[in-house]
């Protein structure tokens, strides 16, 4: 299942869309941050600092907040942080032999709390390589590695946090978007409660027929109560979900607004492109009606496949075969 993830993924990012997102600044948001904490966090300051003792280079950023998953602003941003300052890429067997490393030249990358960035496999440490070569003489752009991030965010902050994503990502479980539904006796949204009913009723019969409990659709904007059943066994998933999966669930579900949608992809129920036309399924209703924004809907549209696809990429690569 997890080659089907990653081929399939892989078809939906090419250097188009990313060379579109390169010269777009947005800031992206994470589905585990804590909203109390996530002002606190409000330095990009990023650096890459040596340590000339043991060879290595670790990503330095101030403090963040500990409630918070995500990696520092930086990550999440079009900042430019600072003239690539190596010539090679390369992997290499950890030296402890548990995992694999990334080097820069002669030098071992790290995480920004200076700790090994010893990745599961040799695929992702292949593929988190390719991101640091991708980087341009003038600058390293980090919101073009986001493997790097969600590596960084399952070694580091999953494991000291792990707690506080779980809550997050249920607490708003009862506002999932597939839970969502228009009225059908409103003119403002003929058409969409027909495309709801058409294309999210299926995945909502496969959560019936996964975990034992129907769920319930609200004419709200706020969801509503579920199910106690259903509530308990997603988050039974949850806590069973080890690091990398957990931040990849987290990350799918910043980015479609979905616990729902993100579980699906992870248990194959759903290919990217249909994930991608759930999630804009409103929005594409409205493009169609009055027009595509260029510069606008379509940079949103790549935006999103990036988050989507990588996110599931890096699950792909993290599992060992």
């Amino acid at each position: 299942m997890a080659s089907n993830i990653l081929r399939n993924s892989l078809k939906s990012i090419n250097s188009l869309t990313l060379r579109t997102l390169t010269t777009y600044r947005r800031h992206f948001s994470a589905a585990a941050a804590n909203p109390t904490t996530a002002a606190a966090e409000e330095s990009d300051a990023f650096t890459f600092s040596s340590d000339g003792a043991d060879s290595s280079i670790h990503l330095k950023a101030k403090k963040a907040a500990d409630s918070s998953v995500t990696m520092p602003m930086s990550f999440m941003t079009g900042s430019i942080v600072g003239k690539r300052f190596y010539k090679k890429v390369t992997t290499r067997e950890a030296d402890d032999g548990n995992g694999w490393s990334v080097m820069l030249d002669y030098r071992t990358l790290k995480t920004p709390s200076k700790r090994p960035l010893k990745l599961p496999t040799l695929s992702l440490a292949k593929a988190i390589a390719a991101e640091w070569d991708f980087q341009q003489t003038d600058g390293i752009r980090p919101f073009t590695m986001p493997l790097m991030k969600l590596a960084c965010t399952a070694l580091e902050r999953v494991p000291v946090v792990r707690p506080k994503i779980i809550e997050n990502l249920m607490s708003k479980f009862s506002q999932d978007l597939v839970f969502c539904r228009a009225p059908n006796d409103n003119e403002l949204t003929s058409g969409v409660y027909e495309r709801q009913v058409e294309k999210i009723d299926p995945l909502l019969k496969w959560v019936e027929s996964e975990f034992g409990y129907k769920p319930v659709v609200y004419t709200c904007f706020f969801g509503g109560k579920q199910d106690e059943g259903l509530v308990k066994a997603v988050e039974s998933l949850l806590k069973k979900a080890d690091d990398c999966e957990l931040a990849t669930i987290d990350a799918l579900t910043s980015a479609s607004h979905s616990l729902i949608i993100s579980i699906a992809i992870i248990r194959g129920k759903l290919q990217l492109g249909e994930a991608i036309e759930l999630i804009r399924l409103e929005e594409d209703l409205q493009v169609d009606k009055w027009g595509l924004v260029e510069g606008g809907h379509d940079i949103d549209i790549a935006d999103l496949k990036v988050q989507i696809a990588s996110a599931a990429v890096f699950l792909g690569l993290s599992r060992r075969s």
